[in-house]
């Protein structure tokens, strides 16, 4: 019987929700909007699944549609999607700009010729040319690269005059507004012949078609100033009031049960996984006075601990004299939230007085490095599957940091030494002190200072000339990792000093590229497709352009599969310091780049 009632309570406040919402469609058929400060959508547009059909224009491109962030789009492809920032009726004119941020990108292969819109500036035939060095003319920024910049130069005009040297022609384009591309003008002008509404617009009236004419004239009708008849106001208030109340109830008992409920299971998960804190006697207890020193870093040192007789830990004491406030509130914060089988898990701490300490579970086997740096020595090297094993268990780690937390946790530190080995040789990512926190759909992330580790620290850390920071830099970290497990030897920067030493990713990419074997021990049947494929996504994760870079969700995917079809990446070394081995790229790969570079995920 309270099944019964509850659910004639529900279909109630459904039809009255449905009723309000009918009417309202009703009354606002002439005008709408997406967001509070979206632009005004009338006829000839509709939102979609907002407004009927009668209430727009008949052609899709009329269409508009609501994002989930309430911005409204124009979809003038089924890839390209506008976002629509003014719509001037009286002038017949759309402005809209690309959500990425690169409208040259999308001009390059777009025609307006089977479109209602027309550019509102008169339109060029251009060429696009690629020049290894800088001309006089602004380049293309959102199409170059540190490597290479991109011109666009009007089709009947000669190159010389505008002293471009060293300039390969990449393509013509269909004709479009030069400042478009010149100048990065964001804001697209579109406007529309029909249907003619602006007779309408200057009389203060609302515009639609003429009923039963196939011709697509339109009539001016009412008001723009739309003002609903009171008894319609106040019975639509009336309605919303009654379904509130109704709604209330029924949803009150449930909240206070569910409260109940989840009040239980917050403080039993509490217990069991919010790390313990110490005193500073606990810790020197459970160190047995600081006796057994297992290593020292840039923010303390690290110690062998006993919880128990059976449970062993490493006790960090952090420095007082360094900066690690930070990183004290970063790791607590950050590593004390994580529970994943590739993350290490943070026991408790000690915040006594200045003292600060961090305790973690001990993992016997010590970090990645003590048995990549020496390769070349059986008793250190693990063997290609394990080394495999350990790749992928890093890469799954990274990618629950970047997707599998409440926001997204950017590690900035992921180098050897931060890579710890349990007793199976299963890898933990250990030392959040670096760390920053960003939403999932953040694209960027700022930063005063550089920070990680030279040899890891992506390009964009130091320059944003590179590029935007953001989980990007993580995957090139990741991608340097894999490639000194590969090799079993530190990265290096190449300079003076040591200019007789080849860049080792670099020598990596040029065997595979002139399709040579890896030149590596190989013990077992598999090993060299093993360390071929390593390679390749160490590759991948390392290019310069972040864009150009997997996500770490792909990365995984591809350590996880057969390596035999993957494909070798555009070389990131073609403009990069001198080596004494220089890599070459492809003549026509260049326009292959371009036609991806992208904000991807």
């Amino acid at each position: 019987m309270v099944s019964n009632s509850k659910e004639m309570k529900m279909s109630l406040i459904w039809f009255i929700i449905f009723l309000v919402d009918h009417v309202l469609c009703l009354i606002d058929c002439n005008t709408s909007t997406c967001g509070s400060y979206g632009p005004a959508v009338r006829f000839p547009f509709r939102i979609k699944g907002r407004q009927p059909l009668h209430c727009g224009y008949p052609q899709t491109e009329f269409h508009l549609s609501c994002s989930e962030k309430n911005d409204t789009v124009l979809e003038l492809t089924t890839s390209w999607k506008l976002l629509i920032q003014k719509i001037d009726y009286k002038s017949q004119v759309i402005y809209a700009n690309d959500p990425e941020g690169c409208l040259p990108r999308r001009l390059l292969n777009f025609s307006l010729s089977v479109s209602p819109f027309h550019f509102m500036d008169y339109a060029y035939e251009l060429t696009l040319f690629n020049c290894s060095s800088k001309g006089d003319s602004d380049p293309i920024l959102c199409l170059s690269s540190p490597q290479y910049q991109v011109y666009a130069v009007y089709s009947a005009s000669s190159i010389g005059a505008f002293d471009l040297l060293s300039c390969t022609k990449i393509r013509d384009i269909s004709p479009v507004p030069y400042d478009y591309l010149r100048y990065q003008q964001r804001i697209l002008g579109l406007s529309w012949d029909n249907p003619k509404c602006k007779d309408c617009e200057v009389k203060g009236k609302y515009c639609r078609l003429k009923s039963n004419n196939t011709a697509s004239e339109t009539q001016c009708y009412g008001m723009l100033v739309f003002k609903p008849h009171k008894g319609v106001i106040l019975g639509s208030i009336l309605l919303v009031v009654a379904a509130i109340l109704l709604h209330r109830r029924y949803r009150f008992n449930k909240i206070e049960r569910q409260y109940q409920s989840r009040l239980k299971n917050f403080l039993d998960d509490y217990k069991s996984f919010k790390p313990t804190r110490y005193s500073y006697d606990d810790i020197k207890r459970m160190t047995n006075q600081f006796k057994d020193e297992l290593g020292e870093g840039a923010y303390g040192t690290v110690f062998r601990g006993k919880l128990s007789d059976e449970i062993l830990v490493a006790v960090k004491v952090l420095n007082n004299f360094k900066g690690n406030g930070e990183e004290f509130v970063n790791e607590v914060g950050t590593i004390g939230k994580i529970h994943h089988v590739n993350v290490v898990r943070l026991i408790g701490f000690c915040a006594d007085g200045f003292r600060r300490a961090l305790v973690y579970e001990y993992l016997p086997n010590d970090s990645l490095q003590k048995f990549i740096s020496s390769a070349d020595t059986k008793n250190h090297f693990l063997g290609w599957k394990r080394l495999q094993d350990i790749a992928l268990g890093v890469a799954k780690g990274i990618e629950y940091l970047h997707q599998g937390c409440d926001q997204r946790i950017l590690h900035f530190d992921i180098k050897p030494h931060n890579i710890l080995l349990d007793q199976d040789f299963n890898p933990k990512i250990s030392d959040f002190g670096l760390a920053k926190f960003c939403a999932k759909d953040q694209s960027a992330v700022s930063m005063t200072t550089a920070r990680g580790t030279i040899g890891y620290i992506a390009p964009e850390v130091f320059s944003r000339n590179f590029g935007n920071v953001s989980y990007k830099s993580d995957v090139y970290s990741f991608g340097m990792l894999v490639l000194e497990m590969v090799g079993g030897r530190k990265i290096v920067d190449v300079t003076e000093e040591n200019e007789e030493q080849i860049y080792f990713p670099e020598w990596i990419y040029n065997l595979l590229e002139e399709g040579d074997d890896l030149r590596f021990e190989i013990e077992e049947e598999g090993d060299t497709e093993i360390a071929k494929k390593l390679a390749i996504v160490g590759l991948w994760c390392i290019q310069w352009n972040p864009t150009d870079r997997p996500s770490m969700k792909v990365a995984v995917h591809m350590l996880e599969g057969e390596g035999e079809n993957l494909p070798i990446p555009p070389n990131p070394f073609s403009s990069s310091v001198p080596t004494k081995t220089k890599a070459r790229i492809p003549g026509k790969r260049l326009l292959q780049e371009l036609e991806v570079i992208s904000e991807a995920e």
